[in-house]
């Protein structure tokens, strides 16, 4: 009896120990990242009554929702022929998984007709997106939670592209933000199959795949990474088999059409150049050259483990020589990482400093494709708003005040909402981009450990 007493009244001084706590440190709610889950759980639920008052109140905009709709009913009406199925504004230029996601959706509203039940299946997926992304930074503890004010209440154009103009991007990254999840939780079998599904909806999910090459070798070495890089291929095999089937050539050759021209008058971040320059083939290399320069650049000198062989990433981890120790004393990670709350960072070192790299590794590989890429159109913005906190917040420059952080992520958005985008536009967000690249490019982070036995493959 004594001891049930002592056990139900413990639990009351916990309770009243944490919310005493709370009070104390209200004034740091917004600022310590230990209050991550409490700001986003109340944000979450905030944006939905944000989201039905959106699609209440604001107009649905048409613009590629009955191309959408036209497209996969070509597929529907029996047409398999990739070069035969085409939409108001212009051919199928999506992969397969976009043609399945969106046949179920054709059928659930109504063949496309039922605009506002379309609606809030967007929004859900916002929900969902948000989830994912609130998983992401809880657990990376990097970003003080009054940014994430940001970014559910201060951009217009992200709830536009999901409610407003119900764009397929969203779904992709929807999947991606699955993907990365469960490579955090150690599911890179079933992280790899949802990453193939989020590129069979567009392919700009291609632009983590480097950033998730290298995290494969670094985790299993070539041999064992073989099978998520095959599975991921077959995937993409599998959903794609009836358009092969018909026509192999035509569906690669649209589906995967890295060649497609951009029309200019719907660039975002190459406004202050000359027609014929952005048309230009040559002016296209010249920024391949450049992204695959600078992911090489990342690759050696700021993803690898320093002291070590870019090569030897392809050997078995328990085949790697061990040159560099994985911080053997608490205060030396707590002086590394530039976190409001260190304690949690000393209890939790060697976990929460893998799950930080992988998530700068895959955020870093992406907004080097984004920095960049051919042309930038407005729906694109959802391609990498979510993860421009943790990659500002993730720079090296420690002196970089929050109010800089701040006014480069409104920077960043006011360039993204101004329509049509000007020549100062453009180049405010390209000065922004360069600004993170070069924090990035001098982020003290270590690298990756290459031997952890005990982050094995839990999905296999």
């Amino acid at each position: 009896m004594a001891g049930g007493k002592k056990k139900t009244s413990s639990s009351p001084s916990r309770f009243y120990k944490t919310l005493s706590s709370l009070w104390q440190d209200k004034h740091l709610v917004l600022f310590k990242a230990e209050y991550t889950f409490l700001i986003t759980t109340v944000l979450w639920f905030l944006e939905i009554g944000i989201n039905i008052w959106v699609i209440q109140r604001v107009a649905y905009t048409e613009i590629d929702w009955k191309a959408y709709m036209d497209e996969v009913e070509g597929v529907i009406n029996g047409t398999y022929d990739y070069t035969q199925l085409k939409g108001d504004t212009g051919p199928l230029v999506y992969p397969a998984g976009f043609v399945y996601i969106f046949t179920g959706l054709y059928y659930i509203t109504d063949h496309g007709q039922n605009i506002r039940l379309a609606q809030y299946l967007f929004a859900v997926f916002y929900l969902i997106t948000l989830l994912l992304v609130f998983r992401i930074y809880h657990r990376t503890k990097k970003v003080p939670p009054y940014v994430f004010f940001f970014i559910c209440c201060a951009s217009y154009r992200i709830h536009s592209i999901f409610v407003l103009r119900l764009f397929n991007d969203p779904v992709a990254m929807m999947l991606l933000f699955g993907a990365i999840n469960l490579f955090l939780d150690g599911h890179w079998t079933l992280g790899s199959l949802e990453f193939s599904l989020a590129v069979s909806v567009k392919m700009n999910v291609l632009l983590f795949a480097p950033g998730l090459l290298f995290l494969l070798l670094c985790e299993f070495g070539l041999w064992k990474a073989l099978p998520k890089l095959i599975l991921c291929a077959v995937i993409q095999l599998l959903l794609g088999l009836p358009f092969l089937l018909v026509n192999p050539v035509g569906y690669a050759s649209r589906a995967f059409d890295l060649g497609r021209q951009f029309l200019f008058k719907w660039t975002v971040n190459w406004r202050f150049l000359p027609e014929e320059v952005f048309l230009s083939r040559y002016f296209h290399l010249v920024l391949l050259l450049a992204h695959m320069t600078t992911l090489v650049l990342f690759a050696l000198k700021r993803w690898k483990r320093p002291g070590n062989s870019i090569w030897s990433i392809l050997k078995e981890p328990s085949e790697r020589k061990e040159r560099l120790k994985f911080y053997s004393n608490s205060a030396a990670l707590a002086k590394t990482y530039s976190s409001s709350d260190k304690k949690d960072i000393i209890q939790l070192k060697k976990p929460l400093t893998q799950i930080i790299q992988t998530v700068l590794i895959l955020f870093t590989s992406n907004f080097i494709g984004m920095c960049f890429g051919r042309s930038l159109h407005y729906q694109f913005y959802v391609w990498y708003f979510h993860t421009l906190p943790f990659l500002l917040w993730s720079g090296g420059v420690k002196k970089l005040a929050h109010l800089l952080r701040v006014l480069i992520l409104g920077l960043i958005e006011l360039s993204w909402n101004t329509y049509p985008s000007t020549t100062y536009s453009s180049l405010s967000l390209h000065v922004c981009h360069l600004i993170i690249l070069l924090c990035l490019w001098i982020n003290p982070t270590p690298a990756l450990p290459s031997h952890r036995p005990e982050n094995k493959d839990k999905s296999q």
